[in-house]
This record gives C-alpha cells, structure tokens and sequence, in this order.
C-alpha cells in the first residue's frame, strides 16, 4: 500500500496494521507489510491499547485555516492569467505586492508579500524574471 499522502490512505494503513497485529503478526512483520518503518507500528499498537480504534482514525492537520476559500483561488487566478493590464496596472509585470493588493481589493484579505508567495506557489505559479531590453531597442523594427 504506497503511500500517497492522502489521510484516508493513512487511516487504511493503520486499520490494516490492526488486522495483522490481531492475527498474530510482529510489529515488525506488520511494519514490512506496509511499507513502513517498525517505529510507526510501534505507535499505531500503543495507541490502539490507550485510546481503541478511534485513536487510528484520520484527523485533520492542524494549521491555520486559508484565507482564501477554493472557489476565490480559482477567481484568483482567472485575474491573474488575465494579466496586470486587464487590471489597471501600469505594465505587463505581477509581482507579489500588486498580487498583494490585487487579492486586499478584490477579497478585502490582506496578505504578506511572503503569504502571496506561498500562494502562487500552490497555485503553480512559479517566479519569472522579465527579460530585459535597453530602450532604444525596443523601438527598432
């Protein structure tokens, strides 16, 4: 069972230890079974022991909720693919203060310049560099 990271994935893995561990299975037997080191069985069985099976069921991670729900990541990134033009913005160039302020305008949520970075980052945004022109040989044709 290869892990994929999904927590429902993570849930099924610990029932399934339970089930070896029940049929008479070594943590360590369990642990070769799943793919998983015998440490991790280790605490799967203490936990079943101090809290039953409810203790292997999958929980949310901790964190802080996102600012922005998914339907306004998927709004932001329509404006974004638009271009900072279709915005009102001077030149063809996004950088993490105007998206900063693009989001502050259009949400009323304030972000960081790091916060917006993390953002685009999970929106596959990755950073560009513009590629630069002397004036003068912008205008020859």
């Amino acid at each position: 069972m290869p892990y994929t990271g999904l927590r429902k994935d993570a849930q099924r893995r610990r029932r399934r230890a339970r089930t070896l561990l029940d049929r008479g299975l070594t943590q360590k037997q369990v642990a070769g079974e799943l793919g998983v080191t015998p440490a991790a069985v280790c605490i799967w069985a203490k936990a079943r022991r101090e809290g039953g099976d409810q203790a292997l069921k999958a929980r949310p991670h901790p964190g802080r909720t996102p600012k922005l729900n998914p339907r306004q990541v998927t709004g932001l990134k329509t404006w974004l693919l638009q271009g900072p033009r279709r915005h009102g913005l001077p030149t063809e160039l996004w950088t993490l203060r105007r998206v900063a302020e693009l989001i502050e305008k259009r949400f009323g949520v304030t972000y960081d310049p790091s916060g917006v970075w993390h953002l685009l980052t999970r929106m596959g945004f990755s950073a560009q560099k513009p590629e630069r022109r002397a004036p003068r040989q912008a205008l020859r044709f």
